[in-house]
């Protein structure tokens, strides 16, 4: 009784599995799909930027007008391998890390003298 109810859920007698790496390729291809939209849309970008950020930081050289992640403008004094100094003020001089964890901690910005003569 049970033997019939069992035929019937399965595939018909004498057709078997089609295609057994067909069916492994087309499982695959929407993981694939998906990784390269992955990779062109998030990945490939932040590289690129994280890249000339990277080159824009070891850019830095005395007498550029800089603006901190922390949001201090300050004049550069001082450059070493993995730090700054920076003139934020008269007699006021603060030294930062070039590169904190994976985020910098120096932006080069276009600052200009402001009408009072300060730096900025």
């Amino acid at each position: 009784m049970f033997e019939s109810i069992a035929w019937a859920m399965g595939a018909p007698p004498g057709v078997g599995h089609a295609g057994g790496i067909q069916d492994i390729a087309s499982s695959f291809m929407p993981l694939l799909v998906i990784f390269a939209i992955f990779y062109f849309l998030l990945i490939k970008p932040q590289q690129k930027k994280a890249k000339e950020l990277k080159e824009m930081i070891s850019a830095i050289k005395k007498g550029d007008k800089v603006l901190t992640n922390s949001g201090i403008y300050g004049l550069v004094e001082q450059v070493n391998e993995k730090t700054v100094v920076l003139k934020i003020a008269e007699n006021v001089k603060v030294k930062f890390d070039k590169g904190f964890g994976s985020r910098p901690s120096i932006i080069l910005t276009a600052a200009s003298t402001s009408s009072s003569g300060t730096l900025y």
